[in-house]
């Protein structure tokens, strides 16, 4: 089955989640220094991604670039809309909800592991990469719901269908991209991505408030910069 891993890694978050909620009564002091611990192994995942980058000249271009068309389309408003919507719907009053959906997402959604992932269970039908995903995933899960709330059982939601859709989306189109484009891409994708994780990181720990979600379409303004570069230049 070529969604076996993108559906494993969603039902980890979903199990993560509720082995999280029976650990909500916990108190506030240990919440706080479980995220802050949480916080502190996102930056350094962000740190190892980010120091393979060949041109940081690229990347910076391309998430500025990506932040102007994030704030243009409001994709951090519409992802704290969507989430108050579904707060309103199922979370009877968790004032955490909006945070735990859009915090979490950004965390399982984003990073070189779920794009290679997924790009390998499309491309050879090998999912090792998403099921060691999906174990990380389910611990990280149970910690973030024990300190955000149930928002991010949601999660689970756009983790498969963006996962989905990129293993769909590879299992078509890599038989038309060349292999050293495919190692480029990957590489860079993987620093970009290491930026952001790093500004999830340090909202986590509630040292800044970075509208990461804005950033977003930086990832597909460096794969447009990439790809004319290598067929041009």
């Amino acid at each position: 089955m070529v969604l076996l891993g993108s559906l494993a890694d969603s039902l980890g978050i979903v199990i993560g989640s509720l082995a999280g909620i029976l650990l909500r009564n916990i108190n506030e002091q240990t919440k706080d220094t479980v995220t802050k611990g949480i916080g502190l192994g996102v930056v350094i995942l962000a740190i190892q991604m980010g120091i393979q980058a060949s041109s940081f000249i690229l990347i910076i271009i391309s998430i500025c670039l990506g932040g102007l068309i994030g704030e243009w389309a409001k994709i951090e408003d519409r992802m704290g809309r969507f989430g108050l919507f579904l707060e309103n719907r199922f979370a009877r009053g968790n004032s955490n909800f909006s945070e735990g959906f859009v915090t979490a997402t950004l965390i399982f959604v984003i990073g070189s592991m779920g794009i290679i992932g997924a790009i390998e269970s499309g491309v050879s039908g090998n999912h090792q990469t998403l099921l060691t995903k999906a174990v990380m995933d389910t611990f990280m899960a149970s910690m973030l719901t024990a300190s955000l709330g149930v928002g991010v059982l949601f999660s689970a939601i756009p983790v498969l269908l963006y996962q989905g859709a990129i293993t769909l989306f590879a299992s078509f189109i890599i038989q038309y991209v060349p292999d050293g484009l495919l190692t480029i891409l990957m590489d860079q994708i993987s620093v970009i991505g290491g930026l952001m994780i790093l500004a999830i990181g340090l909202n986590i720990m509630k040292l800044t408030k970075i509208r990461v979600s804005n950033f977003l379409p930086g990832i597909l303004v460096l794969i447009v910069i990439l790809t004319v570069q290598y067929y041009y230049f």
